[in-house]
Parts: structure tokens; sequence; C-alpha cells
């Protein structure tokens, strides 16, 4: 995990040293979902909200999250990452009667650290993105479920959630 610290004799934290660590192919996905009115999700499918293609600028959103990660969270590491690929699905795709956006957020990269904290973001600013363009019309809106869902490579090996 990226945002690994240690704590000095005097309590502090640390970023963890990572030079010693072999640079291998590491990959994350996370997923999390926003629950909506029934309209917001008929105005996002039709592509006419106000503020434009909802789904293709939280999708830029998330990609530059997970570029931004260290800039986020205090002590993670800067990585070079070499993918990121966020999905969107209909909530109602998997149960019928949501109303809702799953995302999904894939994120790799060749180095000696994991990427399940850009995984992560990108999918919460993916989300935060789709309230923000559609606020004006749905204030209830609710984020729900973000976690990873499976993270490979590295000494602690692959992870894959129940």
């Amino acid at each position: 995990m990226s945002a690994l610290t240690h704590f000095d004799a005097q309590g502090q934290a640390h970023m963890v040293d990572v030079a010693a660590k072999a640079a291998t192919h590491r990959t994350a996905v996370a997923s999390g979902r926003i629950e909506m009115l029934p309209a917001t999700l008929a105005l996002i499918e039709a592509g006419t909200a106000k503020k434009g293609d909802v789904l293709g600028i939280a999708r830029i959103a998330g990609i530059q999250g997970a570029k931004k990660t260290s800039d986020l969270i205090p002590l993670c590491h800067p990585l070079a990452l070499t993918r990121v690929a966020i999905e969107f699905e209909a909530a109602s795709a998997r149960q019928p009667g949501a109303t809702g956006i799953l995302c999904t957020a894939t994120v790799e990269t060749v180095g000696p650290t994991g990427v399940e904290m850009e995984a992560l973001t990108a999918v919460q600013v993916a989300l935060l993105t789709i309230y923000d363009m559609c606020k004006a019309v749905d204030r209830g809106m609710s984020i729900h479920g973000v976690r990873v869902e499976e993270k490979h490579g590295g000494k602690s090996g692959s992870y894959v959630a129940q």
C-alpha cells in the first residue's frame, strides 16, 4: 500500500523507505457507487445534464485523482502510473430497482509500492464529480461502498475481496 508509514523513537510518522524494494507490476481495482433519484440517473444516461457529459467528465476527474493521490494523502509515495481505467455501470444492471451508478477504477504501475490508494482516490473523485455535476437537481445523492476489490503484485501477493 502506498500510504504505509512507520514511526521513529519519538513517535513521529515518516514515509516508508521503498528504495530497497523490487520494482514489480502492481495492479489495484477499487469500486464504489453513488445513489440518486431515478430522474437524476435518467438525466445522466440521456446526456442532458446542464453541466454536460457527466460520466465523461467524471472519468477524466477519476484519472486526475489517481495521478494526484500523493498530493492528497499525507506520506503517500508519488507513483508513475502506467494505466488508469475508470468504468461506470448503472446500478440497476446488477440490482433491479437500484437507482445509482457503480464506478470501478483499475490502476497499474511498475514500481516498489502498490496502487490501492490511487484506485480508491480515483473512485472517490469520480463519484464526487458526479455529485458536483448533478447537485442542482439532486442534493440527496449519497456515496457508498468504496473499497478495494483486488490488488496484485508485491511481496504480500494478491488480495481479492469476498
